[in-house]
């Protein structure tokens, strides 16, 4: 290693020394600083040698040099950049000053910029806005009901009693028209005597000459027997009455619908009036799912999204429905939202009161500004994220922040398409971020108290300012 040094020493000393008989005279420039030949990043404000023995390479103003062009203000310590130096230096940890350039003048108060080294050691990693559209699974737990407008309760139109049950077991198929009871009722033996003897009135006035008698027998006849059909008495029992002029004692009781029966409320020899249910029949071909979605999901559900529903009773497999309402408040001990769903039982396999699981399939929104939602930075009042404008250099931007799914953000308002934005350790240029914007509030308010007689009183102002925006913060 040694032997290296020593060669490479005496072959830059052979180049860098003047040839004999050469015009080259002396340069009598003063130079800005020098700098470390095998490691241009060290530099030094008087000459120096490196480790090796090397003289450093003074820098003049006139260079090439890209950095030289430029006019150097003065460095800056990369931790705290409140801490400034005329001439190149190294803080306590031993990282060297940032060299600052005129023209460097940062639009935003809170841009930071950090030596790419040290952005990937902490690391800073980035991406880029999209346009794009955005959708959302919406998932939750959900439980099986009756289908409402399906369900019938039966109720006596009179008072009587219980003369005999037909279907007496809960759980029972019914189909439309099925005999379902029999009943006494004294109401309905009377109906039945005055539609007998509306009959028989009619049969006699038809062969007397005034027509007014005539229209009156039919009139009453008419009514009479709609009387009967408004107290359900079935129309095959009223046909019967009219060929065998026989009053019946009890009458039949039909289902209106087809269904399963779910309760029961009467049984034989029981007295019963319009108050007491006699049967709840439900039709399950059909049935109703209601599933709780939180707050922050309502959004992405609306009427006619498709639904998916899987049930541990039914492992494997999945029934498809529909969404077809969203109940209009909320829960308030779970705070969520209920929304009901419509799924075909045709197989029977759907029970009430089952627990499910469902997938509601949102509809896409329209195309938007899409950011990872690691990226966004909250802080306080103020939502923001960092763009990358050049390496090492990471500007704050305050964002309006629309919908959230899968991981991404949409960004309403304070981002374009295809800006690069920090999606990691930006808490930590955010802090960076924020230590030199309260730095460039010093300082102008330091020039401010320097420069003008009142600048006692804005020092004090912009101090309360400061004071009250980190409390907001």
């Amino acid at each position: 290693m040694l032997v290296a040094g020593i060669g490479i020493g005496v072959g830059y000393n052979f180049l860098s020394a003047p040839i004999s008989g050469s015009e080259t005279t002396a340069d009598t420039r003063e130079p800005l600083f020098y700098r470390n030949a095998m490691n241009p990043g060290v530099t030094s404000p008087v000459p120096a040698k490196d480790s090796m023995g090397m003289d450093y390479v003074p820098v003049y103003a006139t260079e090439s040099d890209a950095d030289t062009k430029r006019e150097l203000l003065f460095y800056r310590s990369p931790m705290n950049p409140s801490v400034t130096s005329p001439v190149p230096a190294k803080d306590a940890m031993g990282m060297d000053y940032v060299a600052v350039y005129r023209g460097e003048a940062e639009v935003n108060p809170g841009t930071v910029k950090i030596d790419p080294v040290i952005a990937q050691n902490i690391g800073v990693r980035t991406a880029l806005s999209e346009m794009k559209t955005m959708g959302r699974t919406v998932r939750a737990l959900a439980r099986v009901d009756y289908d409402e407008e399906k369900m019938a309760r039966l109720h006596p139109k009179t008072e009587g009693w219980i003369e005999e049950i037909y279907v007496d077991k809960t759980g029972q198929h019914v189909e439309t028209g099925e005999v379902l009871l029999s009943i006494y009722s004294p109401k309905l033996v009377s109906a039945q005597q005055e539609y007998l003897l509306a009959i028989n009135n009619k049969v006699t006035l038809d062969k007397g000459p005034f027509q007014e008698l005539r229209d009156g027998a039919a009139e009453l006849l008419k009514s009479s027997r709609q009387r009967l059909s408004l107290l359900d008495v079935p129309e095959h029992q009223i046909i019967e009455l009219e060929k065998t002029r026989e009053i019946k004692k009890d009458l039949h009781i039909h289902s209106p619908v087809s269904g399963t029966v779910i309760r029961i409320g009467s049984r034989p020899g029981q007295y019963v009036t319009p108050k007491t249910e006699l049967f709840m029949i439900v039709d399950l071909s059909k049935v109703w799912v209601y599933a709780d979605i939180y707050e922050y999901e309502i959004p992405w559900v609306k009427v006619g999204d498709p639904g998916t529903m899987t049930l541990p009773s039914v492992p494997g497999r999945k029934f498809k429905g529909v969404v077809s309402y969203i109940y209009p408040y909320a829960e308030a001990t779970t705070r969520t939202t209920k929304v009901r769903l419509e799924f075909d039982n045709s197989e029977n396999l759907l029970r009430p009161d089952m627990f499910a699981e469902v997938s509601i399939g949102s509809a896409r929104t329209k195309e938007s500004v899409v950011v990872p939602a690691e990226a966004i930075v909250r802080t306080g009042n103020r939502t923001q994220v960092y763009v990358a404008k050049e390496p090492g250099k990471y500007e704050p931007r305050i964002v309006t922040l629309g919908v959230e799914s899968d991981g991404e953000v949409a960004i309403l308002s304070g981002l374009a398409p295809d800006e690069e934005i920090v999606t990691s350790a930006q808490f930590l240029v955010d802090s960076e971020s924020k230590l030199r914007e309260a730095t460039a509030k010093m300082m102008k308010t330091s020039k401010v108290s320097t420069e003008s007689p009142s600048g006692q009183d804005s020092l004090e102002k912009d101090q309360s300012g400061d004071i009250q925006e980190n409390r907001n913060d």
